[in-house]
């Protein structure tokens, strides 16, 4: 009987734990589903926006380091993170690693200050992070000790976008991860997560690939041009090196044996970029031999090229001069006449703008090196000597860029309490702190500036002459698509070119027309592109919908360009796409003329070479430009 009794008992306790913890995992996953907030984003969804108390979170975060996201986007799209303040709503762009479960940190101490570490806009804005990156244009800072709710936008989604949010909360400790701890990126460097038409699954596939790529370029003839891409028999005077000539009221530059030429040129030519496999190597199937490393202060999390191992794949131990055959091969069927911030093995091949570097403008203060000092005018001339002189009978060589997007125009007064704040540039601080015993003004804030960068420029221009006087001076490119006073454009005067960056779906006439206002000189391009967010890639600082449209954008964007009579180049970035994993800012974008396996995006370079069999008679006006809106 007492047996019998405690079987029974120890039944009904068994029964009752059994119960309890069907309870309690239904409960459980009940309240997960429950929490997990869900946004389907497209082009007429603006924003999503949450109470803080749907997220249990207090409305002062001023002792917070980290507003850390459990997220999961199904769209490598840009998601800006709004902060609703007592000062207004302030954004933050985060461009999160697709199609996976993340955990996601962004510094706070972003929203609460305006950064002034970097010397261009990409330094300036663009942070990398483990799970993805962000960037920080045009946030509105201010203090976090009341907050109200947070937003969520996708910004002109090309397709249906679901954006999944498990939980966000204060952390004063960055716990970055991938939740879900997988492999999410292949041998070859393809994002694993996603899915599209012509993703190899094996080398055999790859190899075929690589096979009807060439087949393709095979039947492509080069263009009517010169050895320098100049077109034949347009003579004028030889001079053995690139100048400007403005002809019948029209702009050109005249290349080494006196052809016309027209710069149409690409960025970041190289067999593949790195990207780094700190805190995250779990996620990469299999890492790039020793060869295709480079190390970093964590020896177990070295920098690695999935590019470079796929040529290595494609042409074994001599793959480095197969890989500048191929390359070249490409430029010239495509009509790309010109390269800039590429690998130097090209440069004795291809016609290429030198980029010159340590001004210091990487140690100053927001680019401004110790302008004032006697070390800033010693180091302006070694540097020109030990660059430019011994490229001075080079006659590959374009010209010369002195600096990229310098992020100061629109914010001299950040840069004067920079400079105040700094111990970087001694003698300019010296001669500021003199200045605004005057008046401390936002106007003669703006003078100081203004006058110091004009002196900037004059000395590096005299410089370069000084050791080169063969080439051309091709100027700073601006940033911020002209965004800036007349007075500002204007101070590159100084150089034979007026050089800017525009990530725009196309460059006004009127814009144009403002800078030939100001000086009649050659106007270069120095940077654009379209990219399409999709295979774990963002989409580019320009995105369209698809790759074909990528092509129509290209004819659209360069053809109206090249039509004014003083636009001379324009340079697409970039050759390759970027690491789905980024590069050192995170930056992970499909802008590529080939992907990462070097297999070509034929809508696009069809598009390209289209365009350049036609870009001389565009810009005499005998053709008229392509208009991608205009009605067929």
């Amino acid at each position: 009987m007492k047996n019998n009794l405690s079987n029974t008992f120890f039944e009904t306790i068994q029964l009752l734990v059994f119960s309890l913890l069907v309870i309690s995992f239904t409960g459980c996953s009940n309240s997960q589903t429950e929490a997990i907030k869900e946004t389907n984003f497209n082009t007429d969804t603006k924003e999503t926006v949450y109470s803080i108390d749907e997220f249990g979170l207090p409305t002062d975060w001023s002792d917070s380091k980290y507003l850390e996201l459990e997220m999961k986007i199904s769209s490598p799209e840009r998601v800006h993170l709004v902060l609703y303040t007592s000062h207004g709503s302030s954004a933050i762009t985060l461009l999160p690693a697709a199609n996976a479960w993340i955990r996601l940190a962004v510094p706070l101490q972003f929203y609460r200050k305006q950064n002034t570490e970097g010397s261009e806009m990409a330094a300036l804005f663009s942070r990398s992070r483990t799970t993805g990156w962000f960037n920080i244009w045009g946030v509105n800072v201010g203090s976090l000790n009341k907050i109200d709710s947070i937003g969520f936008r996708v910004h002109s989604p090309a397709e249906k976008v679901k954006l999944e949010i498990r939980s966000i909360s204060l952390t004063n400790t960055s716990n970055e991860k991938f939740i879900d701890p997988k492999v999410m990126v292949d041998k070859f460097g393809q994002w694993i997560p996603a899915e599209w038409e012509d993703k190899v699954e094996n080398i055999d596939e790859l190899k075929t690939a690589w096979e009807k790529d060439d087949l393709i370029l095979n039947s492509q003839d080069n263009l009517n041009r010169d050895k320098f891409g100049g077109l034949n028999n347009t003579q004028q005077k030889v001079t053995g090196f690139f100048y400007k000539k403005k002809i019948d009221g029209k702009w050109w530059f005249i290349d080494p044996l006196g052809n016309l030429f027209l710069a149409t040129g690409i960025n970041g030519v190289s067999p593949g970029d790195f990207t780094r496999t700190e805190n995250r190597k779990y996620i990469f199937a299999e890492i790039p031999p020793k060869e295709l490393q480079r190390s970093t202060t964590n020896i177990d999390a070295p920098l690695v090229s999935y590019g470079q191992w796929n040529q290595q794949r494609r042409f074994g131990d001599d793959w480095k001069s197969q890989w500048k055959k191929l390359a070249i091969k490409r430029m010239k069927a495509w009509g790309l006449t010109a390269i800039n911030w590429s690998v130097p093995e090209l440069n004795d091949t291809v016609v290429y703008a030198k980029f010159l570097k340590g001004w210091g403008i990487e140690e100053g203060v927001m680019g401004m090196p110790d302008i004032y000092s006697q070390s800033f005018l010693d180091k302006v001339d070694l540097v020109a000597k030990e660059q430019c002189l011994p490229l001075k009978n080079d006659p590959w060589l374009l010209g010369y860029f002195i600096g990229n997007e310098p992020v100061w125009p629109g914010m001299e007064s950040r840069v004067v309490d920079a400079i105040l704040e700094s111990d970087k540039t001694p003698e300019m601080k010296k001669i500021l702190k003199e200045y605004l015993k005057e008046g401390d003004t936002p106007e003669r804030r703006k003078e100081f500036i203004h006058n110091s960068f004009i002196r900037f420029l004059k000395v590096i221009n005299s410089a370069i002459k000084k050791y080169d006087s063969n080439h051309l001076t091709l100027g700073i490119r601006f940033g911020g698509d002209l965004n800036m006073e007349d007075k500002v454009i204007k101070m590159a005067n100084v150089f034979d070119v007026f050089s800017f960056n525009a990530y725009l779906h196309e460059v006004s006439q009127d814009k144009l027309n403002r800078v030939s206002n100001i000086m009649d000189c050659p106007i270069l391009i120095g940077e654009f592109h379209f990219g399409v967010a999709g295979r774990g890639l963002a989409g580019g600082l320009e995105q369209v919908k698809d790759q074909k449209e990528r092509g129509k954008a290209y004819r659209h964007y360069v053809e109206n360009a090249i039509s004014h009579p003083n636009v001379v180049s324009t340079f697409w970035y970039r050759w390759r796409d970027q690491p789905n994993t980024g590069r050192n800012d995170g930056e992970n974008y499909n802008i590529g003329l080939v992907d990462v396996t070097g297999l070509v995006y034929h809508d696009l370079t069809n598009a390209i070479r289209e365009t350049h069999s036609k870009v001389f008679d565009i810009h005499l006006g005998k053709t008229k430009p392509y208009n991608k809106y205009e009605k067929k």
